[in-house]
């Protein structure tokens, strides 16, 4: 079963901001201070320039590859299964960390208004979002987005009261001097560079969203749209208001300040009661850290899950409840989560995760390149990043700048990292896997490494998440299974295709079968000569499922009129299966079919197919679909022995078939094409167009 995709651009929008605002507005600033003074601000602004080319290689990836997996999935599918288990673990690892440092924030705020325990406090809050999560991805997200807009609406408010009072000078209780800015950078050049490093863990919450890429609906606008949006926002805030610290608060105290924005906040709000700014600075903060451990648990959780597919991790992490979420995966992260609280200190996680994530960023922004110079076909990001392939280089030397200056410590421990997450690859995971990455697709000379099945993989995901968004139909009629019948009996038919599509969805043939035979006094609306449409609903279907049945001969079907009830013999049978929760879906699929149906000549230029690729070809849309020839005499004679990837096609077409001696078969990037092979295509309707403008009506 596969993930539902719940998310819309606002779930996308909150998940990746409320992962950010918690520790790097209401704990590191402070921290950071220490070195560099002043010039904290700039580090803040920096460290949001630098992470852009990260941001976009992911946008562009996640749209081409949506699947769970963040990290993982992404380096494992370019580089190949070593690295995908380094990039993952060591991704999960820190993801861990990060979420349990910020239900520490909740039970260290909590202590505040309430006589609590710290880490049993945060342990508590671990249990509930995790059960959040089990739920379902809409019940988290939509926490998410309330704790989201809270945040945005209070720190909004610090923002402009901080500006209000700083530059009007009405405010007799507020200590805002000209030297709090001399110097402006106590540690020098050198200080400033360590800290933007060291604040790059603020940011890290932006890509998170590559980790539920494959619950987001419509993900080529979605994913780049909302992580550009909470990158601009989160930007914003972050700059402003650490402004306004350094603006009221002392460096020396600020330096020595673990919660800098509280100290802020009562100095500020002087136009409400005593100790109220402090009070919502506080409520700020628990609604930071606990949309942080939200959004946490929701995108850490799908690293086990992406991994367990893949025999990465044991299969059963894969396992997907009937709600739509990986409870498995889940239990796993609660767990670790709820041990890395009781266990360790915070001291020391800002500056692993940052260093651990700079190397994930490297390798993420060289994985553009690699899959870009792959030439797989079937790579087809809805996105593509701005000034490649400069932005990614831009972003590989930062990032590898910045690993230095966060000293050795951090890097030993990124290096310890690697080694053991190779040590588990190479006595777990090398025997199980056989897969290898888009990077020996690059290199032509090591084509003896090359892995088919990545083209198949994904040619799928392409197929799944749609040439077009409104190309549902399309993409069931490629699905579409075939049955040719003969010498049989109508209710033998649709126990036949029943007992087909049950073992496709892994359902009941025989409620299939009732739920069919239910649909045969069919409506008046959808009665076409020799031609029948039975319905299903199931639920958790993620796309429409088709079947047809063809029998030249009939087959007799029970019909009921609105004054007898008779017989009619059928010759084409559509057996139609829609998600119960989407009735508009069905309603949709099954006008598109009566349309179909109702073209002249419909059966007799059904039956004059031969093969089963020449019945979809005939049920495709015409203006999505082509399909021609290769001819040494004509304008397609341009693609004979020419790899399909340097065929020149547009890139939004998909070659779904061709048939070479009356043998269809589906091809991949490196399918060398023929004389005399049919091509079948289908795609957007303008590029189509242009094919059939270029290789059939010029002939």
């Amino acid at each position: 079963m596969k993930l539902k995709k719940e998310l819309g651009l606002f779930d996308v929008f909150a998940v990746s901001t409320g992962a950010m605002f918690s520790s790097g507005f209401f704990l590191l600033p402070g921290l950071a201070a220490q070195h560099t003074g002043p010039s904290v601000i700039l580090a803040y602004l920096f460290a949001g320039f630098l992470i852009m080319p990260a941001m976009f290689s992911i946008a562009e990836i996640s749209t081409a590859l949506p699947r769970s997996g963040g990290a993982y999935f992404l380096l494992d599918r370019s580089f190949g299964p070593m690295m995908g288990v380094i990039g993952g673990i060591g991704t999960y690892i820190t993801l861990l960390l990060k979420t349990a440092f910020a239900l520490v924030g909740i039970g260290a705020y909590g202590t505040i208004f309430f006589d609590i325990p710290i880490k049993e406090t945060a342990v508590a809050f671990a249990i509930i979002f995790a059960l959040l999560n089990i739920l379902g991805t809409s019940k988290s997200s939509g926490i998410q987005k309330v704790l989201v807009m809270g945040l945005i609406v209070v720190l909004g408010a610090f923002v402009i009261d901080g500006f209000w009072n700083i530059f009007s000078g009405n405010n007799a209780t507020l200590d805002f001097k000209k030297d709090h800015y001399t110097p402006f950078f106590t540690g020098g050049i050198e200080g400033l560079i360590f800290t933007t490093g060291f604040v790059f863990v603020s940011y890290l919450g932006l890509t998170k969203i590559a980790s539920v890429a494959e619950e987001i609906k419509n993900p080529e606008r979605n994913i780049p749209l909302g992580m550009a949006l909470s990158l601009l926002i989160t930007g914003l805030i972050y700059v402003l208001g650490v402004f306004v610290m350094v603006s009221v608060i002392d460096m020396e105290v600020l330096s020595q300040d673990l919660s800098p924005a509280a100290t802020a906040g009562e100095k500020l709000f002087s136009w409400l009661p005593s100790k109220t700014g402090l009070h919502i600075i506080v409520i700020a903060a628990l609604f930071a850290f606990a949309s942080t451990g939200n959004a946490g648990m929701l995108a850490t959780s799908r690293y086990p899950l992406a991994m367990g597919r893949d025999k990465i991790f044991p299969k059963k992490f894969s396992i997907i409840s009937r709600r739509g979420t990986p409870v498995p995966a889940i239990l796993l992260t609660v767990a670790l989560i709820i041990l890395c609280i009781i266990v360790l200190t915070e001291e020391g996680i800002v500056k692993l995760a940052s260093t651990f994530q700079l190397f994930i960023f490297i390798a993420i922004n060289f994985s553009v390149i690699v899959f870009r110079n792959s030439k797989i076909a079937s790579y087809h990001p809805g996105y593509h990043s701005p000034l490649y392939p400069w932005m990614q280089i831009f972003g590989i030397i930062t990032s590898l700048a910045l690993m230095f200056y966060m000293g050795w410590g951090a890097l030993a421990f990124t290096l310890a990292t690697i080694f053991l997450s190779y040590l588990w690859y190479r006595f777990f995971v090398r025997s199980k896997v056989k897969r290898e990455g888009a990077i020996y697709h690059w290199f032509a000379l090591l084509g003896k490494h090359q892995h088919d099945e990545l083209e198949g993989e994904f040619m799928m995901i392409l197929r799944e998440k749609g040439l077009a968004q409104d190309d549902l139909f399309n993409q069931t009629i490629v699905r579409s299974r075939i049955h040719r019948i003969d010498h049989t009996t109508f209710e033998e038919t649709v126990q036949q295709v029943s007992n087909s599509i049950a073992t496709e969805l892994n359902s009941d043939s025989n409620q299939l079968n009732e739920e069919f035979l239910k649909t045969t006094p069919i409506d008046s609306a959808l009665v076409i000569p020799e031609v029948s449409l039975l319905y299903s609903k199931k639920p958790d279907i993620n796309h429409p499922v088709l079947h047809i049945a063809l029998c030249e001969k009939g087959i007799e079907k029970p019909a009921e009129q609105p004054d007898k009830s008779s017989r009619e013999r059928i010759k084409m049978f559509f057996f139609l299966v829609n998600d119960v929760n989407d009735p508009k879906q069905q309603l949709r699929m099954l006008s598109n079919l009566i349309n179909l149906a109702e073209r002249d000549h419909f059966i007799k230029d059904i039956f004059s197919s031969q093969t089963e690729k020449e019945v979809i070809e005939y049920l495709l849309h015409d203006k999505r679909h082509i399909s021609f020839a290769i001819r040494a005499n004509e304008p397609s004679n341009v693609l004979i022995n020419k790899k399909l990837m340097d065929a020149g096609l547009p890139r939004d077409v998909l070659v779904v078939f061709i048939d070479r001696n009356n043998a269809p078969f589906v091809p991949n990037g490196y399918t060398v094409l023929l004389e005399n092979d049919v091509l079948t295509i289908v795609g957007e309707p303008g590029s189509v167009n242009k094919l059939y403008d270029q290789f059939i009506l010029s002939k």
